[in-house]
């Protein structure tokens, strides 16, 4: 009987570790599932490729203009960050692409997040396996965090290696770490919607729900947030066809930027102007002064960083509030077999 009593508590303490290992790293497996699908899915082909297409247009667009200015004049500087900024024959930029596709890569990873689940009545079976509840979306949000990560990062090796061979000369280590700055923002920006998709399909019943409601969204903060913001300008401070002067000018100027910032693409694109072009030294309103005998002078990454920091940390926060939700509303639903 005494060996008996003592073998217990040698064995117990094993055991208890592997159930305590298995229950912790739960939301490791889901991720590593989930993006195994997105990896493999024909969606992520075809946003990848969709999205390369159109870098590559805005790169080719830009290239020419660039190889121009380099044989005019040796001193332009990080030419190379030029191939993502400069919009010439009405063509967007590359990092203005990203705020036009970009949130498609979000919602594409994160309709069907949970509804999808549910309409396969796989849900039940999901969260009666040894993994705690909150481990399964913490694993979906991971694993397209991840997929985002991984096709923006191939479409950026994409079109820096065609705009190498297009311009002849490589980046700097500078305009690297910048773009690794970008790529970062970017990474943010996409996962605002990866988020909010996730949000809508906890929310909703049938994936085809979520992913409408989420495309409207996208469609009114990216599409046509600069017609509203218009309208609201125009309406609160409307500019006369005849002798406007300049403080009504800048007034309505003014309001039309605050009112754009309510859209995440603006924050944005603000972020990523100022990164992306060491020689913007602001994200309001440029406006020139002929008085001023200073000569154009350069930001580094840090001075750059502290001009952007606003519209990221912004950003990061709507991140966090969309995933809390999504987070809260889940774990409180009843999940039925």
């Amino acid at each position: 009987m005494t060996a008996t009593i003592t073998s217990t508590p040698e064995t117990r303490p094993a055991d208890d570790a592997v159930v305590v290992e298995r229950l912790t790293g739960g939301w490791r497996i889901v991720a590593r599932k989930e993006l195994a699908d997105h990896i493999h899915s024909i969606r992520f082909v075809i946003l990848v490729v969709l999205v390369a297409l159109a870098g590559l247009a805005s790169v080719h667009s830009a290239s020419g203009p660039i190889r121009a200015a380099a044989g005019q004049t040796t001193d332009v500087p990080s030419i190379f960050l030029y191939l993502f900024t400069l919009a010439p024959d009405r063509v967007p930029a590359f990092h203005e692409f990203i705020a036009i596709l970009g949130p498609l890569l979000g919602i594409a990873f994160g309709f069907d997040a949970i509804n999808g689940e549910r309409s396969q009545r796989t849900l039940p079976r999901l969260v009666a396996q040894p993994i705690h509840r909150d481990e399964v979306i913490n694993g979906k949000f991971v694993a397209g965090l991840g997929a985002i990560a991984l096709a923006l990062a191939s479409v950026m090796a994409v079109v820096v290696s065609y705009g190498i061979l297009r311009l002849g000369i490589g980046p700097s280590i500078g305009e690297v770490v910048r773009m690794f700055a970008f790529f970062v923002v970017a990474v943010v920006y996409i996962a605002l919607w990866l988020a909010l998709a996730m949000a809508l399909s906890v929310l909703t019943r049938r994936a085809a729900t979520a992913a409408l409601a989420a495309i409207a969204m996208w469609l009114v903060f990216t599409l046509f947030g600069g017609l509203i913001a218009g309208l609201v300008a125009d309406t609160v401070h409307p500019v006369p066809t005849v002798n406007p002067t300049a403080e009504v000018v800048l007034a309505n100027a003014r309001l039309e930027q605050n009112v754009r910032r309510a859209s995440p693409s603006e924050l944005y694109q603000e972020a990523t102007g100022v990164l992306l072009n060491p020689s913007r030294q602001t994200t309001g309103l440029v406006v020139q002064d002929t008085t001023s005998q200073a000569l154009p002078s350069t930001l580094s990454l840090s001075e750059s960083l502290v001009l952007a920091w606003w519209q990221v940390a912004a950003l990061v926060g709507v991140v966090v509030l969309l995933f809390a939700g999504a987070y809260a509303a889940f774990m409180r639903q009843e999940v039925r077999a």
